[in-house]
Parts: structure tokens; sequence; C-alpha cells
């Protein structure tokens, strides 16, 4: 599916209904229209941070891994060298331990960035997402779109393939170039398949029955849903929380 849509630029001084030009200053001040520029390579440079700069959210490479770093406490004992305390989530397996450095030793910041991608269709085992924004190319003479794909493995998704569906964009996670991980939408809409017919006007407070959703998942919802009903699920909950 891989493959290169474009659309020439024209450097005329207004945008026209009836066509795909767009107003472009080559200085960006004139720039009328609303484009992504050139995406930067995801193989920026690795930068080293020292163990006294760590704190909540920071990622770090530790034995050829990334981690982020949950918690941590900087020690300073009445004797011996200080030192710094963490507890620390990798990003590729989820694994959280906790692990202690020394004071000011050095330590290799993770390459760990995230980009928005469409999920498209499952190819086998694995969950296959694309690239379908415009970019604006490194000419800045046409917008183009590559239609690259990155695919993930049903062990990366793990529980989200619950909620995960066709055309939903999602935020992948890379670590050096890599696609490792991904990150669901907060509240996804889903269209209930199956459940038993729902009585109009039934809205007895904390009553519920099982319904079937089109990813397949099964949500507790109120007696008024019907089959066909689009709702709301929080997605790191797992629970209704309204209908569309």
């Amino acid at each position: 599916m891989a493959g290169i849509a474009t659309i020439k630029l024209s450097f005329s001084p207004s945008i026209r209904s009836s066509s795909a030009s767009f107003s472009f200053n080559p200085s960006f001040n004139g720039l009328k229209h609303s484009v992504a520029l050139p995406r930067r390579t995801r193989f920026s440079k690795i930068y080293a941070l020292s163990s006294n700069d760590i704190k909540v959210g920071t990622s770090i490479e530790v034995d050829g891994a990334p981690w982020k770093v949950l918690e941590f406490l900087h020690v300073k004992p009445g004797k011996g060298a200080a030192f710094v305390r963490t507890k620390m989530r990798n990003y590729v397996t989820g694994n959280t331990v906790e692990k202690t450095f020394r004071a000011g030793v050095t330590i290799p910041e993770a390459n760990v960035s995230k980009e928005t991608k469409q999920f498209t269709y499952k190819d086998g085992t694995m969950y296959v997402f694309m690239d379908n924004k415009l970019q604006l190319r490194n000419d800045f003479t046409h917008f183009q779109t590559t239609y690259e794909e990155f695919r993930l493995s049903e062990k990366d998704v793990g529980d989200k393939t619950k909620w995960l569906k066709e055309g939903m964009d999602c935020n992948l996670q890379f670590w050096n170039g890599k696609a490792i991980d991904l990150e669901l939408p907060l509240i996804v809409k889903l269209t209930v398949i199956d459940t038993e017919p729902g009585i109009k006007g039934d809205s007895a407070q904390g009553s519920t029955k099982p319904a079937t959703v089109d990813t397949g998942a099964i949500v507790n919802v109120p007696l008024f849903i019907n089959i066909g009903d689009d709702i709301m699920i929080d997605t790191r909950t797992g629970q209704y929380n309204t209908r569309a």
C-alpha cells in the first residue's frame, strides 16, 4: 500500500477555490494556509543527562532499553555518596522496576517520541497504521502523502485491541525510529452489535446489562441502550461514558 500523492503549490497571491493552489511566500510571512512542514527525522541526536537531572516523566536508556521515570528521590545519606532512587517503566515490555543511580552519573536520554497515525487494517497478527496526513515537501513546492506504514504486533497492542477500530487515529510511540507502543484516544465511539432489547424510559440508577460492541469487547451499558446505538467508552477504564 506504499505510494506517494502530491499536490503542487503555485506561488499565487491568493487561494482559489477552484484549484489546489495556495498563497505562499518562501519567507513564511505570507503563508495563508496551515500546513505541515517537512518532518524531522526520527533518528535525532541522543543526548546524555546527569542522574541529578532525573524527573518524573524523564525518558532514559538503561541496558539498551528505553525507560520512563515514574518516581524519583534524591538521597544524601550522612555517610557515603549521594544517590538517586527511581521507579521506572520499560516502554517496550511495560515492566516496572526500581533502580538506584549514583549522584552525578551520566545516563543517555532515550530517543522516544510520539506521532499520530491512523489504524488502517490488521494483517495476520500485525496491526497496520498509516501516515496519511499531508506534509510539505522539503523543497516547499508540493504537499505529499507518503502513506508510510507502521506495524505493531498483537503483543505490542495487548488489551488495547478491545477498543481499536479501523480508521481510528492513535498516538504511536517510537524509539530510535521503531514503533513500540500506542496510545488510544481517551474516549472512543463504538457501536453496539448485540445486547438485550432496551426498555424505553428505563433509567434506573445503577442498572446495567452487558453489550457487545463492534470491536468484540463486552461492556456494561444502561438498560435503555439498543443494538445499533453508538456509545462512548473510556479506554482507561473500559466503562460506558454516554450515548453518542
